[in-house]
């Protein structure tokens, strides 16, 4: 059976980058497979627009990565919190940077959700998902404030969370970010409401 065309591309693509990468710089995915050691976890949105590697012009190994729509760090999400566990007790990251986006289409629903439909129960994955930021949204009219504040709410929230206080107790520097990503210009914002193990910092 013929390759679907994506695919075959997606995979010729994948080659090209790796023939590049060890011409460029011999030995490197040899060296990367022993072991890694990222000083940043980073937790985003799981938009195709906003590739962490590439918008940051990283290299695989730099950082360690989580993703979901409309980046949320809910604090019973076992997937969040088992990355972020990894992430500080055992990778050893030192910046856990929450990232959401302008223009997000998640947040644009919840938007949509608080302002224009009448309440009621989330009916599916996706609903329940979001159901945290719906309420963040019925405290705001513009979209970027939806945006900012959902971030602002997850840094919290990671701070909150046993692995970071945990972390904190034992004296370990590591701090956690707020940051959003404009697609209009491809530049990252820090919103300036970073924590760390004295507080803000």
């Amino acid at each position: 059976m013929p390759q679907d065309y994506i695919l075959a591309r997606l995979l010729a693509n994948n080659a090209q980058w790796a023939e590049d990468v060890e011409k460029a710089e011999p030995g490197f995915f040899a060296e990367t497979a022993k072991g890694q050691s990222p000083k940043v976890l980073y937790i985003g949105c799981s938009d195709s627009r906003v590739p962490e590697s590439v918008v940051t012009a990283s290299k695989p190994g730099d950082i360690f990565v989580h993703r979901n729509i409309a980046n949320q760090f809910h604090l019973n999400d076992d997937s969040a919190l088992a990355v972020l566990t990894y992430a500080v007790g055992h990778v050893g990251v030192s910046h856990v940077i929450l990232v959401g986006h302008t223009n997000c289409g998640g947040a644009q629903a919840c938007h949509d959700a608080a302002h224009n439909t009448p309440s009621s129960p989330p009916a599916d994955p996706l609903s329940r998902w979001l159901a945290p930021l719906t309420e963040i949204a019925r405290e705001y009219d513009d979209l970027t404030d939806v945006v900012e504040a959902n971030v602002r709410a997850q840094v919290a929230n990671i701070a909150e969370t046993d692995v970071m206080k945990a972390a904190w107790a034992k004296g370990k520097d590591v701090q956690v970010h707020g940051w959003v990503y404009e697609l209009e210009t491809g530049r990252m914002r820090d919103l300036g409401v970073s924590v760390g193990k004295a507080g803000a910092v």
